[in-house]
């Protein structure tokens, strides 16, 4: 299965789970993860990400909550991700 396709698959039930914020948030993440592939979903990458979207960690902070639930969602909605299709996990993480 190609990123687009796992995207397609999945992007419903992972968005569905979370606010309007974070939808928006995670929507960009995987856009970036189609575009330039599974580093992007690195907590390494986590600070970059959140500067390119909200061009300061503030302004992320500001949208998506303190620093531990900005880290939970990064790493929480990967496993919708990579559910079995068919079988994706439902809630947040």
């Amino acid at each position: 299965m190609t990123r687009a396709e796992r995207v397609e698959v999945h992007q419903q039930r992972i968005l569905q789970s979370y606010d309007e914020k974070q939808q928006a948030f995670l929507a960009f993440v995987l856009g970036q993860y189609v575009k330039a592939g599974v580093g992007e979903l690195d907590a390494k990458k986590l600070k970059s990400l959140l500067e390119l979207k909200y061009h300061g960690l503030q302004d992320a902070q500001q949208h998506l909550g303190g620093t531990a639930a900005i880290r939970q969602l990064f790493i929480g909605f990967q496993k919708h991700l990579y559910a079995p299709v068919g079988m994706a996990a439902s809630g947040p993480a």
